[in-house]
């Protein structure tokens, strides 16, 4: 339930006059909060993201840990720094604006554009190949924004993420400890290693599923929402991630070719746009090459985190085969 103290402040941020309706959209994982859209009688309607750190901890799958309370509270103050400073309107990789923040010691209030009243209105739980290709363009332009050669500053990280993704190693120990497979957790650190050393970085979104993507009625314009583990890495993971997401077992086997070819030469094609002095060859080289280490390292994530989860299936195992190969 809305209070009538938020309700004033978003009266006061927006200008608006009044409140016609609020509309819960989302209640945040483990009890953290909610989103919801609020319709006002004299302006366009807003999404908030109303984040208030809970007295308890309930985690649906067992993880309610100190660690995991402070990772979450970090991942929220990185969303905000990422709407804050690096959001943008490029039609490409579209993202919602930031209207206006609050910040106290137990909440953090996102107002943000509502994507809906933008003409981004679908919320499809399967995707045809062209909407996949629009996706892949939306995290290849994405990618090129903040695309850095190896070696280069990493100033485009500051208040967001060192390493992104919410399966990082670091920044899941406990998944590390309950992981079985030996072999697997021996390879963790190599697999983190590949990912990050000797390649080019950008910033990968971090939660790049279906589900954090709002499409056009036509579904040819895409955007894309919940940035909490926003930072540096290579754009194999979000690929990889992606894929996950939508395709299963056997469409992963059919899809590879051509969702890494399309994401390349739209890689490519922003790079050039942008003017980026990094080689392209050498760039599509070493990202194919670590892609089935993307894989394995959020597989090496499910197996401690849920194993026998529906995305550890035999598509992802020869992944794993590839990278263990790959790190020998």
């Amino acid at each position: 339930m809305i209070s009538h103290t938020l309700i004033s402040y978003l009266l006061d941020v927006t200008g608006a006059s009044a409140v016609d309706s609020v509309e819960t959209m989302q209640e945040l994982w483990s009890g953290y909060g909610e989103i919801f859209r609020v319709h006002f009688s004299d302006s366009e309607s807003i999404v908030v993201k109303h984040i208030v750190w809970p007295e308890a901890i309930n985690h649906p799958r067992g993880w309610a840990t100190d660690f995991s309370h402070q990772r979450k509270v970090t991942s929220y103050d990185v969303e905000f720094n990422f709407y804050k400073q690096h959001s943008h309107i490029n039609h490409l990789c579209r993202t919602p604006q930031l209207l206006a923040s609050q910040r106290s010691e137990h909440e953090l209030i996102l107002v943000l554009e509502d994507l809906n009243a933008l003409g981004f209105t679908r919320r499809p739980s399967s995707l045809t190949h062209k909407e996949i290709k629009f996706c892949l363009t939306w995290l290849a332009n994405f990618h090129a924004q903040y695309m850095r050669g190896v070696g280069e500053d990493e100033k485009a990280v500051d208040g967001l993420w060192e390493t992104g993704t919410y399966w990082h190693l670091e920044t899941r120990p406990d998944e590390l400890e309950a992981l079985k497979d030996a072999t697997l957790k021996q390879a963790a650190s190599q697999f983190d290693c590949a990912l990050k050393e000797g390649i080019p970085q950008t910033l990968v979104h971090g939660d790049a599923k279906l589900a954090n993507f709002c499409f056009s009625h036509d579904g040819a314009n895409v955007a894309a929402v919940d940035f909490q583990y926003v930072g540096g890495g290579c754009g194999m993971k979000d690929l990889a991630y992606f894929m996950s997401s939508c395709l299963n077992e056997r469409e992963c086997e059919e899809s590879e070719a051509w969702v890494l070819d399309h994401y390349f030469h739209e890689l490519r094609r922003a790079l050039t746009h942008n003017k980026h002095p990094i080689d392209l060859d050498s760039l599509e080289e070493s990202w194919r090459r670590v892609y089935p280490i993307a894989w394995a390292d959020f597989y090496r994530f499910l197996e401690g985190w849920s194993p026998g989860h529906w995305k550890v299936n035999g598509y992802s195992q020869k992944q794993v085969e590839k990278a263990l190969k790959g790190i020998s």
